[in-house]
């Protein structure tokens, strides 16, 4: 199945108690994408600079992912800069600048209108939205976003959501959104709003399924050296995606074996800066870590 992900390329420049990195590649669309390319061949639709270095060129053209979608625009690429508190939880934005982001319009080359999977990343939802006017018959839209977009853009948020199977957001976000402290309470009322249901990301409390065909729970992977969180939601939506991309069909059961997938990658994601444990990893690798997540939680 032809994946598309949409959303931000960008710089990140990080701190955390393991130490600091400064404009190491990051954003929402290539954290999912790298992920994703861990099964399939993902396209990727998004905006960078004229001080993208052909090096992260190499990288993600190395793990497979179609660039056709990459826009190039006079001007920088998206930077973003914050520190992370030592409990590795909470983190200050140090630094936001859009640079081409701002004007960024996900104008979809022909060759993707008929892709079957779309990820929308965390962008507007009036960009998201956008994106879905442009595709023609998708089997699944999986769409993330983020507490800006709910504070800000909650009416472009609402009209979005009847569009898309599954919306993926964090604890925090989904409480903000519905209104409701209880994650269950309100994932039931963000799932009567989708086609089909809402993934909470719950960081080290794993991440929660609820759906019209039921719902699962799957644990986050133990990680003893926490390096950098950044991007671990991303990957963990990327490594879903990517797995369902590939999979018989997009049941239950299938969704179920996706959210152990993203767990396995998210794990690995943090245990390095930048995309540095995810850039070179192979689908055994996330089998192998789904295995020993498989054997810490069944009870037979």
């Amino acid at each position: 199945m032809k994946l598309l992900i949409v959303g931000s390329v960008a710089y990140d420049s990080v701190e955390t108690a393991a130490g600091k990195v400064e404009c190491a590649l990051g954003g929402a669309a290539t954290y999912a994408a790298v992920a994703a390319s861990c099964y399939t061949k993902p396209c990727i639709v998004a905006v960078v600079g004229e001080d993208f270095q052909a090096g992260h060129l190499d990288l993600l053209r190395g793990r497979g992912i179609d660039l056709c979608g990459l826009q190039h625009k006079p001007g920088k690429t998206f930077h973003w800069a914050g520190r992370y508190l030592p409990d590795m939880i909470g983190r200050e934005t140090l630094v936001t600048e859009l640079n081409v982001f701002e004007t960024f319009d996900p104008v979809l080359p022909p060759e993707l209108i008929d892709a079957d999977i779309i990820f929308l990343a965390n962008i507007h939802p009036a960009l998201q939205r956008r994106v879905l006017d442009q595709v023609k018959n998708p089997k699944l839209v999986i769409c993330d976003t983020m507490n800006l977009w709910i504070d800000i853009a909650r009416p472009d948020l609402e009209a979005l959501l009847p569009r898309v199977d599954f919306l993926v957001l964090n604890d925090e976000e989904i409480r903000l959104l519905t209104g409701d402290y209880n994650i269950l309470r309100g994932a039931k009322k963000v799932m009567a709003v989708t086609r089909r249901g809402v993934i909470v990301k719950r960081g080290e409390h794993g991440s929660t399924l609820v759906c019209r065909e039921g719902m699962a729970i799957a644990p986050a992977y133990p990680v003893e050296e926490l390096v950098d969180p950044t991007g671990a939601g991303d990957s963990f939506a990327g490594a879903l995606i990517g797995y369902l991309a590939t999979a018989p069909d997009h049941s239950l059961t299938e969704l179920k074996r996706a959210l152990m997938h993203g767990a396995a990658m998210a794990s690995f994601t943090v245990e390095g800066f930048s995309l540095d444990a995810i850039s070179k990893l192979s689908r055994a690798d996330i089998e192998a870590r789904v295995a020993r997540l498989r054997a810490l939680t069944v009870f037979e």
